[in-house]
């Protein structure tokens, strides 16, 4: 794992406040998922890039790491810290991984994820795979920083994904 700069509590607040926002103006303004992630550069404040839920397949996660990885190099995004609204899925934890990204912050658990939608959504199949274990399995690391239960994150972005799944 890359030297990683420290995340302090007023950057990880910062940061965890603009991926919820992103997140409700992905559902407001374009009518997404309740998923949004975003990148920030290795001073923890700089946002490099964001993405939102496009499908069932096109996780936010997915789509930025893919995005990152074409955009920046594998020792840049090494520094570099992922924030997502949700905990990753395996595959968007691989897809992470793969980029070399170095530090991942999720606000909400995939099996707080799992409760909201109940099972059998076909919309979203959650794994009961923690991101950490597909993660563990690699031959570099990713330091991981969820659920984010201080300050009330992981139920700010609940509330604001039941508006979604409970209008299905």
């Amino acid at each position: 794992m890359a030297d990683l700069p420290s995340l302090t509590r007023k950057q990880l607040h910062s940061a965890a406040q603009r991926c919820l926002a992103l997140q409700r103006d992905g559902q407001d303004l374009h009518s997404k998922r309740p998923f949004a992630a975003l990148l920030l550069a290795p001073d923890n404040e700089t946002q490099l890039m964001s993405s939102l839920s496009l499908s069932h397949v096109r996780h936010a996660e997915c789509e930025l790491a893919r995005n990152a990885a074409d955009n920046y190099s594998w020792d840049y995004l090494a520094r570099c810290t992922m924030v997502s609204t949700w905990e990753p899925c395996a595959m968007c934890a691989g897809t992470i991984y793969w980029a070399h990204i170095g530090r991942l912050v999720y606000l909400a658990s995939e099996k707080t994820l799992q409760q909201v939608i109940g099972a059998g959504n076909q919309e979203n199949l959650t794994l009961d795979l923690p991101c950490r274990d597909v993660f563990r399995a690699g031959q570099t690391g990713v330091q991981v920083i969820g659920p984010l239960a201080e300050e009330g994150w992981e139920e700010k972005v609940v509330r604001d994904s039941e508006r979604y799944w409970n209008s299905r």
